[in-house]
């Protein structure tokens, strides 16, 4: 190898490793219109004050489905406290199932359609089901869950954010 190519290697690997160290703490939640099943429209900037879940998934999705029961015993449990839970379908899921999946099971929080994929890249380009993200009141988000949560782990991250003043 030549040392040039070592060097630029070593700079590249460095950069690299700085900016995930820079980039390690929450970051600001993505500013996104989420438009809801009944119509309405729902922001990030509508989060702020609030302990809010963002999960990503799918009815087409296994996992999903599974954890779905989990996510509404959450909500139930924190919603009194100030927190909130937005469940958004990715853009390839039939709005019929979702609002199916929504009616059938009773979701007991918002429920929003990526119709156009915006939202799901925004977010970082989720691409895999489920992604979820626990956003603080300030509106950062301080956890990526992909694939189902620990829900003992979250619990405890959520009452510790719902502390914050």
């Amino acid at each position: 190898m030549k040392p040039g190519f070592i060097v630029a290697t070593v700079a590249v690997a460095l950069a690299l490793g700085l900016g995930l160290f820079l980039n390690s703490g929450p970051s600001e939640a993505p500013q996104t219109s989420f438009v809801l099943l009944d119509g309405a429209k729902k922001s990030t900037s509508d989060m702020k004050g609030k302990v809010t879940l963002v999960n990503f998934w799918a009815t087409s999705c296994t996992t999903c489905v599974a954890e779905m029961p989990k996510i509404i015993a959450t909500h139930d449990k924190y919603k009194s406290k100030g927190f909130d839970t937005l469940a958004v379908a990715m853009s390839y899921d039939p709005p019929s199932y979702v609002v199916n999946f929504s009616q059938t099971r009773n979701l007991p929080f918002s429920v929003a359609i990526d119709n156009t994929g915006n939202v799901a890249k925004a977010w970082g380009d989720v691409q895999l089901t489920p992604t979820t993200y626990l956003v603080n009141k300030r509106g950062q988000i301080v956890k990526r869950y992909v694939g189902e949560p620990d829900f003992k782990e979250l619990h405890q991250l959520i009452e510790s954010l719902l502390a914050e003043t």
